[in-house]
């Protein structure tokens, strides 16, 4: 295994996110270490080093030439990294004081030390003691900023974005208003796109779906009713305008049930942008305002059409 491999490991081992183990990044930390191909682990050092250290480390030592715009994705996607996972430390310096520094912190330095050597993993467990591996900080983040959301009597959660805060609000404030006792035969996510699927009653229903169809973003259906509610969640794109009422419709063109078409935007200014392009004979919500609804054209007020 080369240097650049083992630095990898290192990084791996040490709980550095997928992205901080690239090559950019091992060679990075073989800079920071003073680590040359044919150096010894044990031989690691850290001596304050500028960011074009690297650059020239990474030529001179590992034929890896980097150009210098290169230095601040260097700053951004490693330097700021390894600091926030207690790998380095830096001299207090102004950003961008030519006099700025990093340096491997002491403890850092003995674990980098001890790989490959009988104390590795003892040494890596008293660092993980006090220091939470960076993959699992970032994983708490991101799973602290899911949006939970209570669908079918189960629990989910919805990646952060203003298009999920949306379907959220359309689960939990509309379908008790305007569609009480539905159930949510579709909703997708923005990192899942099939959050919650119920492919055999949608079949049953009459649902043709194919790989081109592009389902609405929430799907209700009213059994006491018959009703089918198709909503769009429009926070940038997306309203049902004349041409989504006909794609909707080809896909639902053996659907009995009755239909209805809603557009939900998160307030007037979002719904101002967009009233030319919707559709007659659809229905309009706003969360701003989640007890009303609005009806384009038409003698009824919410309803299939007909």
């Amino acid at each position: 295994m080369g240097k650049i491999d083992e630095a990898r490991e290192i990084l791996k081992k040490i709980g550095m996110p997928s992205e901080q183990q690239n090559d950019m990044a091992c060679l990075t930390l073989l800079t920071l270490a003073g680590i040359k191909p044919d150096s010894k682990w044990s031989q690691a050092t850290n001596e304050w080093i500028r960011i074009h250290d690297v650059l020239q480390f990474a030529s001179e030592y590992y034929d890896k030439v980097y150009a210098e715009n290169t230095r601040e994705t260097i700053r951004k996607s490693c330097m700021h990294q390894f600091r926030e996972a207690a790998l380095i430390e830096d001299n207090v310096k102004a950003t961008n004081s030519p006099n700025y520094r990093y340096r491997i912190t002491n403890e850092a330095l003995d674990v980098i030390r001890a790989y490959g050597a009988s104390e590795w993993l003892m040494t890596l467990q008293r660092y993980h003691a006090y220091h939470e591996k960076l993959v699992d900080k970032y994983a708490s983040k991101k799973k602290m900023k899911l949006m939970p959301v209570h669908i079918n009597s189960q629990d989910y959660s919805f990646s952060p974005g203003k298009h999920n805060e949306l379907q959220k609000n359309i689960i939990e404030q509309f379908a008790p208003r305007f569609a009480p006792g539905c159930v949510c035969l579709y909703v997708g996510d923005t990192t899942k796109k099939d959050l919650v699927k119920d492919k055999d009653r949608l079949e049953k229903l009459g649902f043709e779906i194919t790989l081109h169809d592009k389902m609405p973003d929430v799907v209700l259906y009213r059994e006491d009713k018959d009703w089918l509610y198709f909503i769009e969640a429009v926070t940038s794109t997306g309203p049902i305008s004349p041409q989504r009422l006909i794609e909707i419709s080809d896909m639902t063109q053996n659907v009995s049930a009755g239909k209805i078409y809603v557009t939900a935007f998160p307030d007037d200014a979002t719904f101002k942008k967009f009233y030319s392009d919707l559709a007659w004979e659809t229905e309009i919500w706003i969360a701003d305002k989640p007890d009303h609804m609005m009806h384009l054209n038409g003698d009824r007020f919410i309803g299939p059409r007909g």
